[in-house]
C-alpha cells in the first residue's frame, strides 16, 4: 500500500470513528425540569408524587442504539407528594430511608429489540438493575428515545450555544415487598407496586 493510499485509508478510519462514537448526555437538567413521577394506586388512598434532583450519564450513539448505556439518579430526598406530613414518613427510616440511602438509581448496559419509530426516534427495552433503599433488582424497562441534535441550546434559548438532545421516556413498575418497604402492610392505603413513568432530557456538547 502507498503512503498516500495509506493516509488517506486511516484518515478515513478516523472520520468514521469520530461519527460513530457515543456522545455522554447529561441528565442533571440545567432547567431542573427532569423529574420522575410515581404512584401507589391503592383502594382507599391512591398516592402520587414525584422524585427531582435527577442526575446520571447515557452515552448513546444514533448510528448504534443497541450500544446505548448508563446510569441516571434521583435524590431520594426529592421524593415529595402533595401532603406534608405523609412526605415526611416517606423519608422516614421505615419507608425509603433517605438518611441511609440517599439515591434511588437505573443502571444499564444495553438496549435489546431496538426498533425505529421515525426518524431519529427508536423504542426499546433497557435493561439493567434498579436500586432502591439500598437494595438492588433485575429489572426491564420499555423506552423510547429521541434524538435531538442541535436542539439543546434552543431549549435553554441560547440557540448559539449549540448542542445535542436525547429525551427517553418510560414507565415500570416494581413491588415494595422487594425493597424491604414495609412488606404486606397497610395495603389497602398503600398499595405494593410502585408505578414510575419519567420523561427525561439529556444534554450533550
Amino acid at each position: 500500500m502507498t503512503t498516500t493510499l495509506r493516509s488517506i485509508v486511516l484518515a478515513g478510519f478516523t472520520i468514521v470513528s469520530a461519527v460513530a462514537a457515543p456522545k455522554a448526555f447529561d441528565f442533571q437538567d440545567p432547567k431542573g425540569v427532569n423529574a420522575i413521577q410515581f404512584s401507589l394506586d391503592s383502594g382507599l388512598e391512591p398516592i402520587a408524587g414525584t422524585a427531582s434532583q435527577i442526575g446520571g450519564i447515557v452515552n448513546f450513539d444514533p448510528a448504534a442504539v443497541e450500544t446505548t448505556q448508563g446510569r441516571v439518579t434521583a435524590a431520594a430526598a426529592s421524593l415529595k407528594v402533595p401532603n406534608a406530613t405523609m412526605t415526611e414518613h416517606l423519608h422516614s427510616a421505615g419507608w425509603v430511608d433517605v438518611a441511609t440511602h440517599p439515591e434511588i438509581a437505573f443502571e444499564f448496559t444495553r438496549l435489546d429489540d431496538v426498533q425505529s419509530s421515525g426518524e431519529n426516534r427508536w423504542s426499546a427495552t433497557a435493561r439493567g438493575n434498579f436500586t432502591l433503599r439500598g437494595v438492588t433488582r433485575e429489572v426491564t424497562v420499555p423506552v423510547t428515545l429521541n434524538y435531538l441534535p442541535g436542539q439543546a441550546g434552543r431549549r435553554i434559548n441560547k440557540p448559539e450555544a449549540g448542542g445535542d438532545l436525547l429525551v427517553v421516556r418510560g414507565a415500570f413498575s416494581v413491588e415494595r415487598a422487594d425493597f424491604g418497604i414495609h412488606p404486606g402492610q397497610n395495603e389497602d392505603k398503600v398499595a405494593p407496586t410502585i408505578q414510575l413513568t419519567f420523561a427525561l432530557v439529556g444534554t450533550a456538547p
